[in-house]
């Protein structure tokens, strides 16, 4: 994780700055890049979303991004996938979709990589719900669980064959050790 605090900036002038890879995010007035994604953050990353959208896609009832900006509260962060209901993913008048969600995510999922600190990550989920995010995971491959923020902050974890939530509507059911299968080839 870097930060970058030459001094202290405004999100709106975050907002300014060219775009950096690994993305950037503004979390209380800083500016911190995420790691770069590894493999197994990519897989589940890619496999989530693959998976969320097969079933919420078609049925126009939501749809998984990877890696989208919202700006919302006065922080920009960058989920690592933001799930949004598809009545509230923000169009142009044209009816195509905009270039900036500035919005929180229905539902935030946050995978951790070996270089971000638990806490913050946690931080970023507890703030989503803060201001109307229904759900957040916080996926740790390294020990194979997941913890599941509600829209009441409560905070809980999931091991082994428990069932995870999904955002209401939508007919998925997974659970924790089908999740990290995707692992493993």
């Amino acid at each position: 994780m870097i930060v970058t605090a030459i001094r202290p900036v405004t999100i709106e002038e975050f907002l300014q700055l060219p775009e950096t890879e690994p993305a950037s995010e503004f979390i209380n007035g800083q500016i911190i890049q995420k790691p770069m994604p590894q493999g197994e953050q990519s897989q589940l990353q890619i496999d989530l979303c693959e998976t969320i959208n097969q079933i919420a896609k078609p049925q126009k009832i939501a749809k998984a991004f990877p890696k989208l900006r919202c700006v919302f509260g006065g922080l920009a962060i960058v989920p690592d996938i933001a799930v949004f209901r598809w009545e509230r993913i923000p169009r142009l008048s044209s009816g195509r979709i905009a270039n900036r969600f500035e919005i929180y995510p229905d539902w935030a999922i946050e995978i951790l990589s070996p270089d971000q600190k638990y806490k913050q990550v946690l931080a970023k989920l507890l703030h989503c719900a803060e201001y109307g995010t229904e759900l957040g995971w916080l996926l740790d491959a390294e020990d194979e669980s997941i913890l599941v923020v509600d829209s009441d902050r409560r905070v809980r974890e999931f091991k082994n064959s428990d069932r995870l939530p999904v955002l209401t509507g939508i007919s998925l059911e997974l659970n924790v050790q089908e999740v990290f299968s995707w692992l493993i080839f």
